[in-house]
């Protein structure tokens, strides 16, 4: 096997065993840590610190440590939140979050790099196009890693289904399910139904192990490849300094049309973050129970996955003000639908067909929304990039850190609030343009897709 391909594919793999276990923890989080919203306070930090991180840190671990060993200390960061969930506290989940969040930014960015060197290398050696084996590598990476949502939410339906815990849920507790919820802290029987320790403990033994082994597999089998110091070099000597990327970011603001993209920015963050938080426990988890939870958010990876490649595809036909309309209508129908939803447990299929079309409507949000910086903004990505992860972040922030303070039809129709208002916004935008080049090409739009897609997921 040619050396820089199988390089790709230890990245990949790694990827794919450390995000099995961050993922599924991930969707969990607001029902196994449900405690004074422990757990979707920690993801709340987590988003904060990533913003930070992704401030200042890459640049100066991979100038220090190199691609392999960035990689390989920033996975070590996942791996202390696993621990940090076994006595889950504030003084534990706090702490591991703002790691974890410290260490995300270093993360991807050195993959990127890796790969944009590994690429680059190759195409000298083999006299090819270095942009083509980056976009081949790149490839081959999400398609391995997307399925990791899959197998992390497998894992976890898969062990707290073994609960001999199980109840059966009222009537009246069922009443508490849904957008109108009760605002005691007693929910329902779930609290007596959770599974016991020993189970959990498995889990996330099971996920810790998982990212041990991500980390074991980087360090023995990825080569720190001849060209990956000098080429690590030349990215870092391209790159900014903290304060110019930092002014960089605040600069971009000048533009108007990137101000009138922070609100669909922000959207992305509270709809992924209402997914996860919310809809994860109070209506699958309230209703279902917690081991329901990983089977649900398969339904939601696979679609994502499915509908991202497909609307990469497809949009250099319908364009993308359609697939904006499309992800807009389906979220709005989803949106009232959860308002008007009694969520029961004998209308199971429908527990699932809420985070297919979110699964479906958040591809759109990703593919076009990314597509749209790298064209509107071609000749500032770095800029553009770094604010599209500063405020869609901010978005994750927010919307965890009301999660437990808001009931949830209010966090509804904020929501919808939100998501009407990015798409003023985003007319405008549109309105702009042709006003400004009435030809302009929505080509761009899947080159840039890449390496950016997944960066704020963490």
């Amino acid at each position: 096997m040619e050396r820089n391909l199988k390089n790709v594919l230890v990245i990949s793999f790694g990827f794919l065993l450390l995000f099995t276990a961050y993922g599924g923890l991930q969707s969990l989080q607001s029902s196994l840590n449900s405690e004074e919203g422990l757990g979707v306070a920690s993801l709340s930090v987590l988003y904060a610190a990533l913003i930070i991180s992704s401030m200042f840190l890459p640049p100066i671990l991979i100038k220090k440590l190199g691609c392999k060993w960035t990689i390989a200390g920033s996975m070590c960061c996942y791996i202390a939140f696993s621990l940090g969930n076994f006595y889950a506290s504030w003084y534990t989940l706090i702490p591991t979050s703002v790691i974890l969040g410290l260490g995300g930014a270093p993360l991807w960015s050195a993959k990127c790099t890796y790969l944009t060197i590994a690429g680059n290398s190759y195409a000298e050696k083999a006299g090819k196009i270095g942009k083509d084996i980056i976009n081949q590598y790149f490839g081959v990476f999400f398609l391995i890693f997307q399925s990791s949502g899959i197998w992390g939410n497998l894992i976890s339906s898969l062990i707290l289904s073994q609960s001999s815990n199980k109840v059966e849920i009222s009537e009246e507790d069922l009443a508490c399910c849904g957008a109108y919820d009760c605002e005691s802290n007693t929910t329902n029987t779930t609290a007596l139904a959770e599974p016991s320790k020993t189970l959990v403990y498995t889990l996330l033994g099971v996920y810790t192990a998982s990212g041990v082994l991500a980390v074991l597999l980087i360090i023995i089998f990825l080569d720190q490849i001849k060209s990956d110091q000098a080429e690590t070099e030349k990215e870092i000597q391209k790159t900014p300094s903290f304060w110019s990327t930092f002014l960089a970011t605040f600069q971009q603001l000048k533009d108007k049309r990137q101000c009138l993209l922070i609100p669909l920015t922000m959207y992305s963050g509270f709809e992924q973050g209402f997914l996860a938080g919310d809809y994860t426990k109070t209506y699958v988890t309230c209703a279902l129970g917690i081991h329901y939870v990983g089977y649900v958010m398969i339904c939601f990876s696979a679609v994502n996955s499915l509908c991202s490649l497909l609307f990469g595809k497809i949009s250099q036909f319908t364009g993308r003000k359609f697939l904006f309309a499309l992800a807009t209508a389906t979220n709005t129908a989803c949106i009232i639908a959860l308002l008007l939803w009694k969520p029961h447990s004998n209308q199971l299929v429908v527990f699932f067909i809420f985070p297919a079309l979110w699964g479906l409507s958040d591809a759109i949000w990703q593919t076009q929304t990314n597509g749209l910086y790298g064209v509107l903004f071609e000749k500032h990505t770095e800029a553009a990039f770094a604010n599209y992860r500063l405020w869609e972040s901010c978005g994750f922030v927010i919307a965890f850190g009301y999660s437990t303070t808001l009931r949830v039809y209010i966090k509804l129709y904020i929501l919808l609030a939100v998501l009407m208002l990015s798409m003023v916004t985003y007319g405008v935008v549109e309105y702009l343009e042709a006003k400004r080049s009435p030809g302009t090409p929505a080509a761009a739009e899947k080159e840039n897709k890449g390496p950016h897609t997944q960066e704020t997921r963490i």
